[in-house]
């Protein structure tokens, strides 16, 4: 019996070696080796190593020519206040709608979630962006990613916090303490897994995000990394060749910020989410 379990998981094991080894590291490799290639080998999109080293020459040039630290400051000006709202008002939101009772709490959670699945209508966006005078701005940008994005926090959230037991807040709330305290001291502190891998989602989607910012920000000057890398390579493709190897150099810098923020929250995602689906 053990020997068949044994087998059962050496299959399963090497399965899903062969599938990360076609689908990440294959991919991943490809785009670190030809990022350090110059434009006759990259545009081969071989998987050997350079022949001909231009790993500082193309990385280089995508930092300084590709205004790169500019799309930087732009994606961190917009990601960091985003995280930051979503996450205070979102576990606020999360703690009302798991205490309350009444239908207009259910109606107005189930329309906060329903945002995860229905997209936000482009054309009202930017009309009342317009109407508020904050079209084309970081800051209308900004309202757009914690607006659309807030659906999936609370959703995380508020499934976690139904668990806790009232009994807490009761005992907190005889003690003197007031609902901002309550909060602040016993909610927010046990909801911190939940709320990290609502931040790990909320990172990915809103640094990768290119839809809404190809429509909401105007100027290069106020692009995201995204954006700033669908430009760079638009600029490369008016020229008679793509160079692929700055374009796979843009990609790998613009990736790094997220590999970065996997590595320190990683070992707390895991349990986040073993938490949130036990107690959701």
């Amino acid at each position: 019996m053990r020997a068949k379990v044994r087998w059962r998981e050496a299959v399963r094991v090497a399965v899903l070696s062969v599938i990360s080894l076609v689908w990440v590291v294959l991919p991943v490799w490809l785009l670190l080796v030809n990022s350090a290639k110059p434009l006759e080998e990259a545009s081969l999109l071989e998987l050997g190593f350079p022949k001909e080293w231009a790993l500082w020459d193309n990385y280089s040039y995508v930092i300084h020519d590709g205004h790169y630290l500019r799309a930087l400051g732009n994606s961190l000006m917009v990601v960091v206040p985003t995280l930051a709202v979503i996450i205070v008002l979102g576990a606020m939101a999360a703690w009302a709608y798991a205490r309350s009772r009444s239908m207009t709490a259910k109606v107005a959670y189930n329309i906060t979630v329903l945002s995860i699945v229905l997209p936000a209508a482009v054309l009202p966006t930017i009309y009342e962006l317009q109407t508020l005078g904050i079209d084309g701005t970081r800051f209308g940008y900004f309202l757009v990613m914690a607006g659309t994005r807030m659906g999936s926090v609370v959703f995380l959230a508020t499934g976690f916090i139904k668990s806790v037991p009232r009994d807490l807040e009761d005992s907190a709330s005889i003690d003197g303490a007031g609902r901002m305290q309550i909060f602040i001291r016993i909610i927010f502190p046990l909801a911190v897994p939940v709320l990290l891998v609502g931040s790990v989602i909320l990172i990915i989607s809103t640094w990768n995000e290119f839809f809404f910012a190809g429509f909401l920000l105007q100027g290069s000057d106020r692009a995201t990394l995204p954006l700033a890398l669908y430009q760079f390579a638009s600029a490369s493709a008016d020229q008679s060749v793509l160079r692929w190897n700055l374009i796979f150099a843009h990609v790998v810098l613009t990736s790094i910020p997220l590999v970065l923020v996997y590595l320190v929250v990683q070992r707390r995602v895991v349990p986040g989410l073993s938490s949130g689906a036990i107690k959701g």
